[in-house]
């Protein structure tokens, strides 16, 4: 009996040993994993964790779960916000009708939201951002990577900073970006739609950020141009304010057909300016000419400004904003605004008359009629 149980502890040992190779190979594989966290829970920000976490459940050098930090907040039911997304996998508030996947996991906790990530994705309102740096500041892995889904840049004495610098400065990691005719809600219902990756150097983090990105109905590529990718997404918001302005006045299709021509020629010229490096092709990209058009044709921006022409001007962003949006944000006043103090401060006023105007009409300067007036005064130079 005995030789026959001793024959048989190196065969157990062995199973164990094997048992043990495998999990530690499980493990090994794991901590290779890439762990996500969306910096954001708007509408854009819920779609974005919903694509990613169809991605994250589908490939395997991806953790399941994807965490979505969501700045707190109470419904009318008395409920949290966070509480509610998680019981319901839905943002009732800024994606009613939409389940975003049962991994995802809302954090209301900024710092316990992003531990362990090595892969965020901001995407909040821009003016927002510098505070959620500041807050992240020696709280994140240091080989994280990020990506801005932010449009709008911040102005500061010593010239204007792309959010993904900030994000870059305040950090000390890379930031890709991602822009696009990207109206939310449609991609939302999975209609088609599709998004530019700008990069800077990593031609393979940019495809990582490409694989988690990308579906059957949001196809995604990869530019290596981050400036331009994420000027042109910040820029269009300004257009689509004056196309707004258009549809307000009720100027007709030919007039903002011509509106949105000039404010392309101006978005290519002030991005070129700013930074030389800027490629032309990236204007020919989703993250250009067609965020543009989408932008100008639908989206938020147009939206309220079209009620702000409509209203003669005597009801101002704030008010409407705060009537029409339900929580969300504009992007294209602020950043005119933005626009307008680089303009000043550099001398090129004369040269973006367009940029120049949305900002004045928008702050009360101008009548709304004045969209069409602007190019009296355009420079037969520029």
């Amino acid at each position: 009996m005995a030789p026959a149980l001793e024959a048989q502890v190196p065969q157990e040992a062995q199973a164990v040993a094997g048992n043990n190779s495998i999990l530690n190979s499980v493990n090994d594989a794991a901590t290779h994993r890439s762990k996500v966290t969306v910096i954001g829970s708007g509408n854009w920000g819920s779609v974005a964790a919903k694509l990613i976490a169809s991605n994250t459940l589908r490939l395997g050098s991806f953790h399941d779960e994807v965490r979505m930090w969501v700045y707190e907040e109470t419904l009318p039911s008395g409920e949290k916000l966070t509480d509610v997304i998680n019981r319901t996998n839905e943002n009732v508030k800024y994606l009613p009708g939409i389940k975003l996947g049962k991994n995802v996991v809302a954090d209301p906790d900024l710092e316990n939201a992003v531990n362990d990530s090595n892969m965020l994705v901001f995407v909040t309102p821009h003016q927002f951002m510098e505070g959620i740096c500041r807050r992240l500041v020696g709280k994140i892995r240091a080989d994280a990577e990020a990506i801005s889904l932010v449009k709008g840049m911040e102005v500061k004495m010593e010239g204007p900073c792309m959010i993904s610098s900030l994000i870059s400065q305040q950090l000390g990691i890379n930031c890709s970006v991602l822009m696009g005719a990207n109206i939310a809600n449609e991609i939302a219902v999975e209609k088609f739609s599709e998004a530019t990756v700008g990069y800077r150097h990593n031609r393979e983090v940019a495809e990582r950020w490409v694989q988690l990105f990308y579906t059957p109905y949001f196809i995604v590529t990869a530019v290596q141009d981050v400036e331009g990718v994420e000027l042109c997404g910040t820029l269009k918001n300004v257009v689509a304010i004056a196309a707004g302005f258009v549809d307000g006045l009720e100027m007709g299709n030919n007039t903002k057909a011509a509106i949105m021509r000039l404010g392309l020629r101006e978005m290519k010229a002030f991005s070129k300016l700013l930074f030389p490096s800027v490629k032309d092709s990236t204007f020919f990209e989703s993250c250009g000419v067609a965020d543009l058009i989408t932008t100008c044709l639908g989206g938020r921006n147009r939206k309220v400004a079209e009620a702000y022409a409509r209203n003669g001007g005597k009801r101002s962003f704030d008010e409407l904003e705060a009537e029409m949006l339900q929580g969300q944000k504009l992007q294209g006043v602020s950043t005119a605004s933005e626009v307008y103090e680089v303009l000043s401060h550099r001398g090129w006023l004369q040269l973006f008359p367009l940029f120049s105007t949305v900002h004045e009409i928008s702050t009360g300067l101008l009548p709304p009629s004045a969209i069409v007036e602007y190019s009296e005064k355009l420079p037969r130079s520029f």
